[in-house]
């Protein structure tokens, strides 16, 4: 008897020191809006991550392999993104729960865990169905079923941060596929697509928030939005979700996305995807100097309007894309061993690669986003990364904290203009010249 009692007293302490012992909260204030951990506030500087070799694409999981070949990548790279003063990475549902509490507690980095929610299409049934129907009654059932199970597998969890649903779902409302494309002109079209089909998926978004959250009211829940697209209907439809988080690209500024979340949506605004790419279509070589500048500019921005420094005061963070190149972006299944140049869509923020005033050439290169290059796999299945300008960059971004109690929009701007791109570009040479020596 005196075993058992043993046993059972040791299993209750296990549970204890190996279940989440924090909890997670958006607070709002006369300051603006926060992300509180355990009381403390909490800047998320993330970043988009991934593990992907070179000749493979999107069908590769990292988290099929052997537990020996898991546990190098992570220490390789999370090694490199605690360096960087990334604090949380965003993953996609596949991740298991033993490593999100790895990384956190070998690394002190979080997790975000993204379910996409149907943006990719959906099995029902044993059918593929390539193009999700959040009206109908089976794809309901199913969705949340995925997300009660993912609520209920990473409950009390050491190292998860929140969960996020979607990743620009309301494109996948016009586009079929997962490669970027440009987006359809057409306010009226837009907004027959937004209310025939973005409504009922931001209210499935919400019932399933709510259903998560009966089972884990620790942590908050987020969306990933297709920059400010159809948010009059989210703020109409997505009353229980905590956080808007959207992937926007504009260039080196975000405009208007704090104000108007602000005033739409009563929401803190957090930037799932932003970034852009190292390749220039005008000189058609890498411009790593190109990239920092973008990454640093859209940090700036962040930072200013975080609570309590007299702006929006709704920005929680970010989450920069992405960690290292994804070399089969470009064409999903052909050339994964080239890398390449191809711009398929155009954007004319990002305009130190556009050719002219009056000009509408594609300048996005999906396969160049990272601020780390990739290098090829050995035969253990892993790969080493080499750091670009906006790694270091990032580095240096990410020593300020914009939550100090001295803190100012003077000494943020300050801190911002000491940054000297061309000196982390001569940095990134020369650390790659380093590691292709020592290979």
């Amino acid at each position: 008897m005196r075993n058992k009692v043993l046993a059972l007293l040791f299993l209750c302490i296990s549970c204890t020191l190996y279940s989440q012992n924090y909890k997670v909260i958006v607070e709002k204030s006369d300051q603006g809006m926060k992300l509180l951990v355990d009381g403390n506030d909490f800047m998320i500087n993330g970043m988009n991550w991934d593990y992907v070799p070179i000749g493979k694409n999107y069908e590769y999981s990292l988290w099929k392999q052997s537990d020996e070949l898991i546990r190098a990548a992570l220490d390789a790279e999370m090694s490199l993104l605690k360096n960087m003063g990334v604090n949380t990475i965003r993953v996609y549902t596949g991740m298991q729960p033993k490593w999100i509490t790895y990384v956190y507690e070998t690394y002190g980095i979080y997790t975000m865990l993204n379910h996409t929610f149907g943006r990719y299409g959906l099995t029902i049934n044993g059918v593929w169905t390539p193009v999700t129907a959040y009206k109908d009654p089976k794809t309901k059932i199913l969705l949340l079923s995925e997300v009660t199970a993912i609520a209920k597998e990473y409950k009390d969890t050491p190292g998860l941060l929140l969960f996020l649903l979607g990743n620009e779902n309301n494109y996948g409302l016009f586009w079929s596929g997962a490669e970027t494309e440009d987006f359809p002109e057409g306010d009226e079209k837009k907004k027959f697509i937004g209310e025939r089909l973005g409504r009922p998926m931001y209210k499935l978004m919400n019932d399933a928030a709510i259903k998560m959250k009966s089972i884990n009211n620790n942590l908050p829940i987020a969306i990933c939005n297709g920059d400010l697209l159809f948010v009059e209907i989210i703020a109409e439809e997505c009353t229980d979700i905590d956080i808007y988080g959207t992937n926007m690209y504009r260039g080196k500024s975000f405009t208007d996305a704090f104000e108007k979340a602000k005033k739409e949506l009563d929401m803190p605004i957090l930037f799932t995807e932003f970034g852009a790419d190292a390749f220039n279509v005008i000189s058609n070589k890498e411009d790593q100097e190109m990239q920092a500048f973008y990454m640093v500019e859209n940090w700036k921005e962040i930072y200013q309007n975080a609570a309590g420094l007299g702006k929006s005061g709704n920005a929680i963070g970010g989450f920069t894309f992405q960690f290292s190149d994804g070399w089969w972006k470009y064409g999903q299944t052909k050339n994964l061993d080239v890398h390449d140049n191809n711009a398929s869509w155009f954007n004319r923020g990002y305009n130190l690669d556009v050719k002219g005033i009056n000009s509408s050439n594609n300048n996005m290169n999906e396969e160049w986003f990272g601020v780390c290059a990739k290098g090829p796999t050995n035969s253990k299945g892993l790969y080493t990364l080499y750091p670009r300008a906006a790694y270091f960059a990032l580095q240096e971004v990410h020593q300020l904290n914009p939550f100090l109690k001295e803190m100012n929009l003077t000494i943020i701007s300050e801190h911002f203009k000491k940054i000297r791109l061309k000196k982390h570009v001569l940095k990134a040479k020369e650390q790659m010249a380093t590691l292709l020596k020592n290979e």
